[in-house]
């Protein structure tokens, strides 16, 4: 999603054309969830062996981001002049329910809950081993350049 709806962003956690960033992908899956895998670096450590808690919610974050552009592309509600994304981050509430493994390769969903041209809410988590890891609850408002 990332390549095809904003390929020239230079975001550290999703942007395809930041080459010292994360470079996130996510991909719609059949039962309406965006997905993706995503494998940690050493420097993300939290000093205790575990995934950082600022790289968790970095990567849930962009992951919402994801499902929030591809949302708004299926409803037709592309980007307005000036703005390189439809929508823009406006809070996250992210909870953290057990350590991430810092050497595993996690798995990330997301799904939109409420969607209006507007704003939307997006549900986002991480899971490894057949556990939640951590869990966000999204909010994003159209993103309305001014000059």
């Amino acid at each position: 999603m990332q390549d095809r709806y904003f390929p020239e962003l230079p975001c550290f956690g999703c942007g395809p054309s930041n080459q010292d960033g994360l470079r996130l992908k996510s991909f719609a899956a059949d039962d309406g969830l965006v997905v993706a895998r995503f494998t940690p670096w050493p420097q993300h450590n939290n000093g205790l062996g575990y995934l950082n808690g600022g790289i968790i919610a970095t990567v849930l974050d962009c992951h919402a981001a994801a499902a929030v552009t591809h949302e708004a592309h299926l409803r037709g509600w592309p980007p307005l002049p000036g703005a390189p994304l439809p929508y823009v981050t406006a809070g996250l509430d992210v909870r953290y329910l057990r350590p991430t493994p810092l050497d595993r390769t996690i798995a990330l969903w997301a799904r939109v809950t409420e969607a209006s041209e507007p704003e939307m809410t997006v549900e986002v988590g991480i899971e490894w081993d057949g556990k939640e890891r951590s869990r966000a609850e999204a909010h994003w408002k159209r993103w309305r350049p001014r000059p």
